[in-house]
């Protein structure tokens, strides 16, 4: 019988409220983004293995997270909403299109900047998924890539995406990609180029 994640929310948010005081950020790249947030909200993709030490270094600003549906998904939605995340439900195979549309009104009501994990909920694992190049583009928002850098990390070796969870002290270098568009009208062979461009801009992102 597997136990219902939900009963593990409250421990789940007092643990990373715990470890993430321990840890010591630096974050690059950082000034570019701001500026350009200026003008607009922001979307900012990712890899869901970097999520940990995100939930905690941008908590309480208002920024929506586009959650898969699943129930590991509502987990991570109970988790997250905890720390001042607005949530968008969906994933590219359960209610997709309705998250990103849900997405781009926040985006447009509250000026917010929304979060991807652009290879979620199941992978593959560092491959980007259309979701975040479609919203900046049905949004007219810059897209700003992140990646994490974990000094010393735990990681999932049996799940899907080898999610990292950071050892306590550890260092987390956050480097924030310089913000760039896409089109607002693309073909389907033109954004699986733009996703493609995305995917290797992540890759060599801060290395």
């Amino acid at each position: 019988m597997r136990l219902n994640p939900l009963r593990f929310v409250s421990p789940a948010v007092l643990f990373t409220e715990l470890l993430s005081r321990t840890l010591r950020f630096t974050q690059e790249g950082l000034a570019e983004g701001e500026r350009e947030r200026k003008k607009g909200p922001l979307v900012v993709p990712f890899w869901h293995d970097e999520l940990f030490p995100l939930i905690h270094l941008h908590r309480n600003q208002g920024v929506v997270a586009v959650v898969s549906q699943s129930r590991d998904g509502e987990f991570l939605s109970q988790v997250m909403t905890r720390f001042g995340f607005q949530l968008a439900r969906g994933s590219s195979r359960r209610g997709g299109v309705a998250a990103l549309i849900a997405a781009r009104r926040e985006m447009r009501s509250r000026n917010a900047d929304v979060v991807v994990t652009v290879d979620g909920p199941k992978g593959p694992r560092h491959k980007v998924k259309e979701g975040a190049v479609y919203l900046a583009s049905k949004a007219g928002a810059p897209l700003v890539p992140l990646r994490v850098y974990m000094s010393r990390s735990f990681v999932f070796q049996k799940s899907w995406d080898k999610f990292q969870v950071p050892w306590p002290g550890a260092r987390c270098r956050v480097v924030y990609g310089k913000p760039y568009r896409v089109p607002p009208v693309m073909s389907a062979e033109e954004t699986v180029a733009e996703c493609l461009r995305l995917e290797a801009t992540l890759n060599t992102l801060g290395s």
